[in-house]
């Protein structure tokens, strides 16, 4: 006699069995194998071609790059991310200085692009300061826990103040100053501003210099200039300093000469405690005329559900944007974002493919967040941050990818931010099996910890990875390739010759997606979730 059972016992054993199947390090080689160069170049290709426009926000890049993501999730079986869709809507503003300003100081005006770049985070059409005084105040920083206070008994109320970029242990190279050669937060560009505002200047200027902004002026040029996207407070952003920018170190020394003071004996003082000084009858005056346009942008999210903790997940993320195209540029006007970051994006969909080569889902889900308006500050991230789609609570951890190593096979891997949490020893653990040791940040001075996607999920009390790439070459070949590439990548950061290039030797970014891949898969195993060291800056919260 047949026997019927109701098809939602039949369903339940099904998923029962699937849940029961083990996964074999066999099976986890597989999709660690499965990661290859080939196809992490046609998704490079594709992202960063001249079609998809610089992938700006707002754009039809970005109507390309959704529509790519989700073609290319939806073929690998994961589920959107954010109920029945791949998208998290991002509501921005876009301000766009008018090129046509001067900047006038001292009897003498500078001008846009050459001499300096200002602007405004005030969502209004015209801004100014006008005879403003000008008052140095070292490096801008109001920091209790390490006993500075460059404002300390200053009021700029009306005033323009003028900042040194970085914070003093980059200047000193003292370890015992701020964390040494390692930039904290208070060196960013973004808290200069932050700061100056609290404070209720006018305006903000930041001096920059190449070393210790880790960038030449022409990122300046092209980052600070064209439209800016940003949030819209109820207040239109009016707590904001009505000016903001970057003059070149030219252009600096020359005003502190004017004031009668010597920019580099400033500089030095500045750096061996809080520190201000007025700028003698010096006055600043410019007009900010902006375009104001509210877009709607989007961050991206995909989902492999778990089979035993569907509800707590491992986030993968990347930023999809990148400058866009400026039509106003002589020459080359598509700013195509190849290395930055269509590595990223490209490479979270091989990471993606991997896990489905597996005989069941891993236990905890996996989630790919591929963010909006990186390179605007951040923007997507930190408006994932204030709305997750998943709760807080229940993200386990964060692996972030923001430009991949194209410089070939290497013996170590680099942590940026190393040592804040037991994430490190994941990845050290895996970076066995490729015969790779783990080495601290090749560049603390830059503050690369603040300066990308993951830095988000810190704040949120989530340990973030952010590693990749390396310093020790894997052989003597590679070794020559990489002085050779390494000029051309550094000469094409944010610029347009940011291209994908056929020379580009890709194993190199195939090694740290897998060790990526690994250290994901082993969250999703393990019991426990991974915690921050004692001594890290960020922690859950209770």
């Amino acid at each position: 006699m047949k026997r019927y059972f109701p098809l939602t016992l039949v369903s339940a054993a099904i998923l029962a069995g699937c849940a029961s199947t083990q996964i074999s390090n066999q099976d986890m080689m597989a999709g660690w194998n499965s990661i290859n160069a080939e196809q992490l170049a046609t998704h490079v290709k594709t992202l960063a071609s001249d079609e998809f426009g610089g992938r700006a926000p707002s754009s039809k890049g970005e109507e390309l790059t959704l529509a790519y993501l989700t073609e290319q999730f939806k073929a690998l079986g994961y589920q959107p991310g954010n109920g029945d869709s791949f998208l998290q809507k991002v509501p921005l503003v876009s301000i766009e200085a008018d090129a046509n300003m001067t900047l006038s100081i001292g009897g003498k005006d500078y001008q846009y692009k050459k001499d300096m770049v200002m602007g405004t985070s005030r969502i209004s059409a015209k801004e100014s300061i006008k005879d403003s005084e000008l008052v140095f105040v070292g490096y801008g920083v109001n920091a209790p826990e390490y006993n500075w206070n460059d404002y300390e008994g200053l009021d700029v109320k009306g005033k323009t103040v003028v900042i040194l970029v970085n914070d003093p242990g980059f200047a000193t190279k003292n370890p015992e100053l701020f964390t040494g050669d390692a930039m904290t937060y208070y060196g960013r560009w973004t808290y200069k501003y932050e700061e100056a505002s609290r404070q209720g200047a006018a305006g903000a200027i930041i001096v920059h210099e190449t070393a210790p902004a880790s960038y030449p002026w022409s990122v300046v040029e092209n980052s600070w200039s064209g439209p800016q996207f940003g949030f819209q407070k109820d207040n239109n952003n009016m707590d904001r300093v009505a000016v903001e920018g970057w003059v070149t170190l030219d252009v600096a020394k020359e005003l502190f000469t004017k004031a009668g003071l010597n920019f580099d004996e400033a500089k030095q003082r500045a750096a061996k405690g809080a520190y201000h000084v007025d700028m003698g009858d010096l006055t600043a005056s410019v007009e900010v005329n902006s375009e104001i346009k509210k877009s709607v942008s989007y961050n991206f999210i995909a989902t492999l559900p778990g089979s035993k903790k569907p509800d707590e997940h491992i986030i993968y993320s990347a930023h999809w944007d990148h400058l866009g195209t400026d039509k106003n540029r002589k020459g080359d006007q598509i700013y195509n974002g190849a290395h930055d970051n269509a590595t990223g994006t490209g490479g979270m969909i091989e990471v993606a493919e991997a896990f489905t080569t597996l005989p069941r889902h891993p236990d905890r889900s996996i989630t790919f967040l591929a963010v909006t308006a990186e390179e605007q500050g951040l923007l997507g991230s930190k408006y994932y941050a204030a709305n997750p789609v998943i709760a807080t609570d229940k993200t386990v951890a964060n692996i972030n990818m923001d430009s991949l190593n194209l410089l070939g096979k290497v013996k170590d891997v680099s942590v940026v931010g190393m040592g804040k949490s037991e994430l490190d020893d994941m990845l050290g653990e895996a970076a066995k099996m490729q015969e790779r040791t783990i080495s601290g940040d090749p560049k603390p001075s830059s503050g690369g910890y603040y300066r990308s996607d993951h830095f988000a999920f810190a704040n949120m009390g989530v340990p973030a990875m952010y590693a990749g790439g390396g310093s020790k070459a894997r052989d003597e070949e590679t070794a020559q390739y990489r002085k050779r590439m390494s000029l051309v990548l550094r000469g094409c950061y944010h610029q347009p010759c940011d291209r994908y290039r056929d020379e580009w030797d890709l194993s190199g970014a195939v090694q740290d997606l897998q060790l990526f891949y690994k250290v994901g898969f082993d969250i999703s195993q393990q019991e426990q979730w991974p915690k921050w060291y004692a001594n890290s800056e960020f922690q859950r919260a209770k």
